[in-house]
């Protein structure tokens, strides 16, 4: 069974930086990670595969990494130059199987984190 810990959320200023880090408990193909918060539906931030292709959504590229560290199965985000917009609790996913590329769509993910709240103070 899947189980994804993640951790390092917090509190940030403007312009900061986050790292935010997720455990894998097993084996799987896809993973991401997604953000929430109160008015807005869950959001893609970006997706990688098990060669490390990552792809993220438009309005998340320049100021966020993904990554994955084989060897210790854990899924990072970095974020630079942190916004207020930022603010937001954010989910670690992932899922077995894909065709050719991962799948960016949050209902396409079976295994999720409990998530980890990030603020970005102005």
């Amino acid at each position: 069974q899947v189980r994804l810990v993640e951790s390092g959320g917090g509190s940030v200023q403007t312009g900061g930086s986050l790292r935010l880090s997720c455990k894998d408990s097993s084996f799987t193909d896809c993973m991401g990670w997604f953000r929430q918060t109160p008015r807005k539906e869950r959001e893609g931030v970006a997706v990688i595969d098990p060669v490390g292709s990552a792809q993220y959504e438009d309005s998340m590229k320049g100021r966020f990494t993904i990554s994955f560290d084989a060897d210790k199965t854990t899924l990072y985000l970095d974020l630079n130059n942190a916004k207020p917009e930022d603010t937001a609790v954010y989910y670690c996913a992932a899922r077995v199987g894909y065709f050719d590329v991962c799948p960016r769509r949050r209902d396409m993910y079976t295994n999720w984190g409990q998530g980890t709240q990030v603020t970005v103070s102005s």
